[in-house]
């Protein structure tokens, strides 16, 4: 999986603002004093707790290291055979699967997936043109990641990818295939789909096979694998010291892998020769595959599309007309980093417990600099800055430019003034002579966009210094401007009676992680033709509108409503969820009991009266109880922690979730 947003959001300015703030620390002279500065400054922007890193030379792991601590409680060191999940540098070994089968013949990139997997089919007949090449580029259409009951914790569960054909088949597209990329999680499962169906193995089999075995990854494993699972970095909920279980995913080809950071960079330095993949291969996936579609004439970006890559011209080497091949993971909990530089024989990774992989990506890059000097390249490193411009009278035309602006996953108000300040959230530009709007520090610019689909852009530029890691620079279209939808009265006052409603999550397994980190519930906010950013289409019917290239047209969340038995649910992304206003209070008595009914669904209820009371849970084999406080957050967890008794908070809620007949016993009394 990939999460980036906090560099695609409403607008980068917060971050130009705070990241600044962050001291640099003691500048460090020689490369293995430059990796340990690097990692240092990944874990303390980040907040991570721990960073490994390794760099590979030549074929060699030539520098490892690791900053931080295995653990908050247990006296045991960080060390380099520790284990990372990779998140979604998972896909790149899904990308090197599906070219090692194409050179083999047994496919072919250009042809349409559903030859290769004949079950493949959905709501929308688009889907027949959508081809392997698609879904390791991005530009499938599919609507992005269907991930019920895919993130879970000590459970090799892998029916997220065995359902996925079933889940699509209700789904529709997005775009027309090949319109755009923008980034998708659901493609890289669906190729896991044709590895396991041209190969005729299991996907880790094959991977393992084709790939790991050949190349020495001895510490590279998958959900299920015998291993320790202790070798794996510990994780945490917030700042708690209570230790999480085994973070798996069972979508392995996008993101459930683990690997230590020196495996992880060993398996970079494939792509540096031939020992995997034949030339040609390699070539075709640092292609600049994001061009063949919507993509702003500016790419100075971190998002430019290959075959797996996320950059195929990662900076600062491209100022440097280095090519630089980058991949970046986030899960809930570890964060990862890949940067390889084929040309000089060079890849990195950075891997860490909590963090964020751009700052992972960005420290491999610094190490990558100090290994290049060495070797007597230099990289340039300059801060760049914003294309001189002067503040300038505003012509009156771009009113027309104020109103709703939406990403797949954020709705907001643009607002312009006639003395040519454009407000967009707390944000407030200024016009320039250029027809940018700009902030007052400089470094961050806005401009409208009229795309040849039609529809309007908020596209920004930025250059946000990070002192020690670098420079991040930014280009990318973040809103598209929402068109009038008028609705009938009636449709329009069947959303406004939703607005503010929370519906409860009813289908997440037990073991999920969705379940025990946070209340699983969606909230509905109706606006005029539209519910958030999603358009509505009928009384209980609005789906997504954001045709928006790279990270902001992500994950779209059509929603579906319906009512039984004067219960409300939704239905969104692969999840079932009820209204929960319909929760009843649980028995406050001194004894009662929950069982999972034959649908098998989540068990909700709320602690109305018994808040404050202590309860007892007997939890039967197969099964878990959360309990969440008034604001959703975990207080106590059977399957995350081992909890068994709690006190209920005020307004909280309670879950019981498991196999159906399964029943939970409880005891409760005063506290």
């Amino acid at each position: 999986m990939k999460r980036k947003q906090m560099f695609c959001g409403a607008l980068a300015l917060c971050l130009v603002l705070s990241l600044t703030l962050l001291p640099a620390g003691a500048q460090e002279s020689g490369l293995a004093a430059s990796a340990d500065q690097a990692a240092e400054l990944a874990m303390q922007y980040g907040q991570a707790d721990s960073v490994q890193y390794a760099l590979w030379e030549d074929g060699a792991i030539i520098l490892t290291g690791h900053r931080g601590n295995y653990s908050r409680t247990e006296n045991r060191a960080l060390t380099d055979e520790i284990l990372y999940g990779v998140g979604s540098v998972s896909k790149m070994y899904t990308t090197a699967a599906v070219m090692k089968l194409a050179e083999a013949g047994s496919l072919a990139l250009d042809t349409p997936v559903k030859t290769y997997l004949p079950d493949f089919k959905m709501a929308d007949e688009r889907f027949a043109e959508i081809t392997v090449r698609m879904l390791l580029n991005h530009s499938s259409g599919l609507m992005g990641s269907t991930f019920t009951s895919g993130v879970l914790f000590n459970d090799p569960d892998e029916t997220a990818a065995d359902t996925l054909l079933e889940r699509l088949s209700t789904q529709t597209l997005k775009a027309s295939p090949g319109a755009f990329s923008v980034y998708c999680n659901d493609g890289f499962t669906l190729a896991q789909l044709v590895v396991e169906a041209v190969s005729g193995m299991d996907f880790d089999e094959y991977v393992q096979q084709a790939i790991l075995e050949p190349a020495g990854l001895e510490d590279t494993y998958f959900p299920g694998d015998p291993f320790d699972p202790a070798r794996l970095a510990r994780t945490y909920l917030g700042s708690g010291d209570r230790a999480l279980p085994q973070e798996t995913l069972g979508v392995h080809g996008t993101g459930g892998i683990y690997a230590t950071a020196s495996d992880l960079a060993a398996f970079g330095g494939l792509f540096c020769g031939t020992q995997l993949l034949a030339q040609a291969s390699l070539d075709a996936m640092a292609a600049p595959e994001y061009a063949g579609g919507l993509w702003p004439e500016d790419v100075e970006d971190a998002m430019a599309y290959g075959l797996g890559w996320d950059s195929v011209q990662w900076y600062p080497f491209a100022y440097s007309d280095i090519r630089a091949l980058v991949k970046g993971g986030d899960t809930t909990l570890y964060h990862g980093g890949l940067v390889v530089l084929p040309e000089y024989g060079l890849s990195c990774a950075v891997l860490s417990s909590g963090g964020v992989s751009t700052y992972n990506e960005m420290a491999a890059s610094q190490i990558l600099i100090a290994a290049l000097e060495r070797k007597g390249t230099h990289v340039d490193t300059a801060a760049h800055s914003l294309p001189q411009a002067r503040s300038a009278a505003m012509p009156e035309e771009l009113l027309a430019y104020a109103g709703l602006y939406a990403s797949s996953s954020q709705v907001t108000q643009l607002a312009l003034t006639e003395d040519g300040t454009l407000t967009l959230g707390e944000s407030a530009l200024r016009y320039h002579s250029d027809g940018s709007f700009r902030n007052e520090a400089g470094n961050l610019m806005v401009r409208f966009v009229e795309a040849e689909n039609g529809e309007t852009y908020l596209w920004q530029k930025y250059y946000i210094q990070l002192p020690g890691l670098g420079e991040l620079p930014g280009s990318s279209y973040v809103f598209q401007k929402l068109k009038e939808n008028p609705v009938p009265e009636a449709v329009q006052a069947a959303w406004d009676a939703r607005n503010g409603k929370i519906y409860l999550c009813l289908n997440e397994k037990y073991s999920s992680q969705a379940l025990a980190l946070a209340l699983p519930a969606a909230g509905l906010a109706s606006l005029p033709g539209y519910m958030a950013f999603d358009r509505i289409v009928d009384e209980n019917y609005a789906e997504g509108v954001a045709v928006i290239p790279g990270l902001a047209g992500r994950d779209w969340q059509n929603v579906r409503l319906f009512e039984q038995d004067g219960v409300e649910y939704a239905q969104t992304s692969g999840m079932l969820c009820m209204d929960a206003a319909a929760v009843p209070a649980i028995y406050a008595g001194a004894g009662s009991y929950s069982t999972i009914q034959s649908d098998g669904y989540i068990r909700w209820y709320r602690t109305g009266s018994a808040a404050g009371k202590h309860v007892q849970v007997q939890v039967p084999e197969g099964g878990g109880f959360t309990v969440y406080d008034g604001n959703g957050q975990t207080v106590a967890a059977s399957w995350m922690w081992g909890d068994t008794a709690v006190t209920l908070p005020e307004g909280g809620y309670i879950a019981f979730a498991g196999a159906p007949g399964l029943r939970f016993q409880i005891t409760m009394a005063e506290r």
